[in-house]
C-alpha cells in the first residue's frame, strides 16, 4: 500500500481495492517564445484517493479540472507522469506489454458517448464478445453464453444480439456498453460521464441499473460527473477536483452537510434548485469568471484569483489535503477561519 492518505477509521487495509498516490499527468506543449523554457498541461497534479471494495467513489467538478484524465490515467489509457496506481495490492503504473493487456480484465471502463463508443460495423453480439475474445476468456460456447446472460442482465432481449448499434437507442447502446464492460468480470468499472449524454429519464435508469449490478457482482466504481445531483444520490465518497487537484474529499453524508471548500460551496450554490436556499447560496458563495490556464498554473492555491476569501498566502503558498473529522479532508488555507455553509437536511433537495 502507498503512502498517500491515511486509511479511512473503521477501514481494513485489505478493504481498499484502488489505492491512488500522487498521481501526476503532465503533457508537454512547447516552449514560451524562441529561448523560453518548455511549458506543460499540469493536468493532473499530485492526486491521492483510495477506493474501498463494493463502494461508489465520486470525482466531480467542472470541465477541465481533470476529471477525465484522473480517470484514463487510472486506467492506463494515457501514460501517467509520476504516482503510484495500486490496484488490489499490485503497482500497475509499472505494468507494460503482456502483463497489462491480462490485467485489464479486472479493471475497465464504460465512457461518456455510447454512439461514438461502439463499431458502427459489428453487432451487438460482438461488441459484447470482444474482450472475451481479446483476453482469451473461456471457450467460444461459454463466450456466447455469457453474452446472452450479459444482455440480460442490462436488461435487453437475447435477440438484439444480431441488431448493429445504430438500430438502438441512446440508453439501450450505454447498456450494450455496460454489458461489454462487465464481460470479463471486473472488479472496479470507471464510469466516465457515464449518463450525462443521456435524458433525465434515462440516466435514472441507466443509475438503476449500475446499482443493481452493483449489488449482485459487488463491483466498485468510479463516477466521474459535473452534475452534483447525480453524484450526490449515486456516490458513496466525493471528491472534488479544481484545476488538477483534489481540493476536497469526504463521504457523501458528511460532503453535502457541510462542505468546507470555498469551490465546494460554489458547486453547491450552481446545483440548488430555485428558492431561499439557492438565492443565499448563490449571493455568498457562487463564484464568477473561468480557472486559470493549467499550462504552468500559479505557485498559490489555484482557486485563488476566483475565491471571494483569498489571501495573500493563498496567492503564494500550495495548500495541502489535511484531515478533519469523519474522514473529511480539505484543501485551504482558511478552514476554520471562514464560516461554513451547514446545509443539513436542505442539501437533500440538491
Amino acid at each position: 500500500m502507498s503512502d498517500g492518505l491515511p486509511i479511512p477509521v473503521g477501514v481494513a487495509t485489505n478493504d481498499i481495492l484502488l489505492d491512488v498516490n500522487d498521481l501526476v499527468v503532465h503533457f508537454p506543449v512547447g516552449r514560451r517564445g524562441l529561448f523560453g523554457a518548455p511549458s506543460k498541461v499540469h493536468a493532473v497534479d499530485g492526486v491521492s484517493f483510495r477506493v474501498r471494495r463494493g463502494t461508489t467513489f465520486g470525482i466531480v467538478g467542472e470541465s477541465g479540472s481533470g476529471k477525465s484524465t484522473t480517470a484514463q490515467a487510472v486506467m492506463r489509457l494515457i501514460p501517467s507522469t509520476s504516482g503510484q496506481i495500486v490496484f488490489d495490492g499490485e503497482n500497475i503504473a509499472d505494468y507494460r506489454g503482456e502483463k497489462l493487456r491480462l490485467a485489464r480484465a479486472k479493471f475497465q471502463i464504460v465512457f461518456q458517448d455510447p454512439f461514438s463508443a461502439l463499431d458502427p460495423r459489428r453487432r451487438a453480439g460482438e461488441l459484447i464478445r470482444e474482450p472475451l475474445d481479446l483476453l482469451g476468456i473461456g471457450t467460444p460456447r461459454e463466450r456466447d453464453a455469457r453474452v446472452k446472460k450479459l444482455l440480460a442482465e442490462v436488461g435487453l432481449p437475447p435477440q438484439v444480439a444480431d441488431l448493429f448499434p445504430h438500430q438502438f437507442s441512446g440508453g439501450q447502446r450505454q447498456r450494450l456498453c455496460i454489458a461489454r464492460a462487465m464481460a470479463p468480470e471486473p472488479d472496479l468499472i470507471v464510469c466516465d460521464e457515464a449518463v450525462s449524454a443521456l435524458d433525465v429519464a434515462i440516466q435514472a435508469q441507466i443509475l438503476n441499473l449500475l446499482k443493481k449490478l452493483q449489488r449482485e457482482r459487488g463491483l466498485t466504481y468510479i463516477f466521474i460527473s459535473h452534475d452534483l445531483g447525480v453524484i450526490q444520490h449515486f456516490c458513496d465518497e466525493i471528491a472534488v477536483m479544481y484545476l488538477g487537484k483534489i481540493v476536497e474529499q469526504a463521504p457523501s453524508s458528511v460532503f453535502f452537510s457541510a462542505p468546507t471548500h470555498p469551490y465546494s460551496w460554489s458547486l453547491i450554490a450552481a446545483a440548488a434548485p430555485p428558492g431561499p436556499l439557492r438565492d443565499r447560496l448563490k449571493k455568498n458563495y457562487l463564484v464568477k469568471g473561468d480557472p486559470p490556464s493549467p499550462v504552468d498554473p500559479p505557485p498559490g492555491c489555484r482557486f485563488a484569483q476566483r475565491c471571494p476569501f483569498v489571501l495573500e498566502r493563498c496567492r503564494n503558498e500550495l495548500p495541502t489535503l489535511h484531515a478533519g473529522t469523519d474522514n473529511h479532508f480539505v484543501a485551504c488555507h482558511r478552514t476554520g477561519e471562514i464560516q461554513t455553509p451547514h446545509l443539513h437536511d436542505e442539501a437533500a433537495r440538491i
